[in-house]
């Protein structure tokens, strides 16, 4: 059946996948893939055996062809990032609007589950009604402006950051934040080394500067709102 299924994976722990997301990583007809080998090793773990395709941000108009053609020849896809939800902060977005606009009747479902922004919040303890995600900041360019804004902000502001920036970042926030104003750093979620540093921007600084061995790994950001 021709369809394009959107689903999550876990974010680290392979045990955070739904019972519905099994169940069409065995039904479709391919599952593309942001790394064929991240992919391999859950379907692998379920003893799932659908072939794969690998579908990425740097996977350009070939790529999006690519999928695009296997929905035309009447396929189910499933589309899955290395961890999480497809389409947040990835280029699931842009596959989904141009289907959209190719086959406007296809059916597109969501299969929901893990999220590194929705784990995050559940343990962070910080005021965060509302919020501004920023998915992964700019590397150059407009970051310091970005810092500017979230110092004034009454949202909260939630954004993933990778090692090789985490100190550039906290550094940053301690230099624009409110003194009083707090900031929750969570590392590895739901992985063997998960941890939640939370405090003042410069506590918080001062905490990751000096242990450097916990700079490594992937991290969430929330600047706690007003």
């Amino acid at each position: 059946m021709q369809k394009l299924s959107m689903v999550a994976t876990p974010i680290g722990n392979l045990e955070d996948i739904t019972l519905r997301a099994l169940r069409v990583l065995k039904e479709a007809d391919v599952v593309a893939c942001e790394d064929t080998r991240v992919t391999k090793k859950l379907l692998t773990h379920y003893d799932i055996h659908t072939p794969t395709v690998s579908f990425h941000a740097n996977s350009g108009v070939k790529g999006f062809e690519k999928i695009l053609n296997l929905l035309d020849e009447g396929k189910h896809v499933a589309v899955v990032s290395d961890a999480g939800t497809p389409g947040v902060s990835d280029p699931g977005l842009e596959l989904v609007s141009v289907m959209r606009e190719k086959f406007p009747d296809m059916p597109l479902e969501a299969i929901p589950g893990a999220s590194a922004l929705a784990a995050a919040l559940s343990v962070a303890g910080l005021r965060a009604a509302s919020f501004i995600f920023y998915g992964f900041l700019p590397v150059k360019k407009g970051r310091e402006t970005l810092f500017k804004e979230m110092s004034v902000s009454e949202q909260a502001s939630i954004f993933y950051e990778s090692p090789h920036r985490i100190i550039k970042t906290l550094t940053s926030l301690a230099a624009h934040l409110p003194a009083e104003k707090r900031v929750g750093v969570f590392r590895e979620l739901t992985k063997m080394f998960e941890q939640h540093v939370v405090g003042t921007s410069a506590e918080v600084l001062a905490y990751f500067e000096t242990h450097e061995d916990k700079q490594r790994g992937e991290f969430v950001v929330i600047v706690e709102g007003r």
